[in-house]
């Protein structure tokens, strides 16, 4: 559970704002809020995960700072938030990375792509890293299918379940019923609201993000981020079945089903991210936990490098460069397989069990 000072003080806004109401249409937070008049430290963490720091409430507040009763909502929460990714972290050795997390990040990514790099020189010799290789199976002349897979496999699946320990333990300590968790219904619907960023639309005029005027920006740039990384997974996903089922090995054409998919993620995962970024270098520090922004700033950067690695293995994969490229994408995959349940990604893990939960207190009600 996050630190005691930061649950009091998610409590004490909480009191405020369920007398006063004001913002009660802006987001999912404070319908969630009204349906409770007493707050535990597991209500303010689902609320807190439920919020998704669009700062309308801080700028419609007539409590907001310089006022007695300080309420700012985003930075409390944001700040909560983080304890959370923090303290659900598993295992426990881990809960190390929140602190520092930029550092970390790109300790862990420069690392895996060093190795990956001199390892592929080393085994491979640089005549073939070097070389030029086209058709199927170009690609495992340089770096073997099966060292991609088990290679990225590890990570990949350590990181999945690390997230379902922590989903169970936000589950436990919010006080919810095992069973909504895995209700279609409420999974649909929470579902639409991640697909739509619905609470990323503010009161309906969009996020007060960067300033106190409304934009949609901030919302745009994060679905592009979202469906670009989740195009870049159905992709892998077509080409696991395209090699196991079918046995055809990459690459594979330029207007294939994973191609494309691929590359319309890829660019969503550039441009998406370097939109965030542009953005958060101009928002205002007042709403925001600035003392992570650097955990945000790592994700982005990775996405970004990701995309703009994977992208460039696309256009070069028949010319002497591709082993060098596919040897610095397989690197910063793997870093950022390796740190996904401890950096920024944990953010959609967590708000997606929040809005699970709301969608089960929707119907409730």
């Amino acid at each position: 559970m996050p630190a005691t000072e930061t649950l009091d003080e998610a409590k004490r806004l909480m009191q405020i704002c369920n007398a006063c109401r004001y913002c009660e249409g802006y987001c999912a937070v404070f319908p969630a809020m009204t349906k409770r008049l007493d707050f535990t430290d597991g209500d303010v963490t689902y609320l807190a995960n439920l919020c998704h720091g669009c700062q309308g409430c801080y700028y419609a507040c007539q409590y907001a700072p310089p006022h007695e009763f300080a309420v700012n909502v985003p930075k409390t929460f944001a700040e909560l938030r983080a304890e959370t990714y923090r303290d659900y972290a598993w295992p426990g050795i881990f809960k190390g990375f929140f602190e520092g997390n930029a550092k970390w990040v790109a300790l862990i990514t420069i690392i895996a792509t060093l190795v990956t790099v001199f390892t592929t020189y080393w085994i491979q010799g640089a005549d073939v890293v070097g070389g030029v290789h086209t058709g199927p199976g170009a690609f495992y002349k340089v770096i073997p299918h099966n060292v991609i897979v088990y290679i990225a496999s590890v990570p990949f699946f350590l990181a999945i379940i690390a997230f379902i320990v922590g989903i169970v333990m936000f589950w436990r300590d919010i006080g919810a019923k095992a069973s909504d968790l895995f209700d279609v219904s409420n999974l649909v619907r929470a579902s639409k609201d991640v697909g739509k960023m619905t609470y990323m639309a503010g009161g309906g005029h969009g996020c007060n993000y960067p300033d106190d005027n409304f934009s949609h920006g901030r919302r745009h740039a994060h679905q592009m981020t979202m469906w670009g990384f989740l195009l870049c997974f159905a992709a892998t996903s077509v080409a696991t079945i395209y090699h196991y089922v079918f046995g055809w090995e990459a690459p594979y054409d330029y207007f294939s089903i994973p191609v494309v998919l691929g590359t319309i993620g890829g660019i969503g995962i550039v441009i998406g991210p370097i939109g965030l970024l542009m953005i958060k270098k101009k928002a205002d520090d007042a709403p925001q936990d600035t003392k992570r922004r650097g955990m945000d700033i790592a994700f982005l950067w990775m996405l970004i490098l990701t995309g703009v690695t994977g992208l460039a293995l696309l256009a070069l994969r028949e010319t002497a460069a591709m082993g060098l490229l596919l040897a610095v994408h397989f690197g910063i995959v793997l870093g950022l397989f390796i740190t996904f349940p401890y950096g920024k990604m944990a953010h959609a893990v967590y708000r997606f069990a929040a809005l699970i939960r709301f969608a089960g207190e929707r119907r409730a009600s």
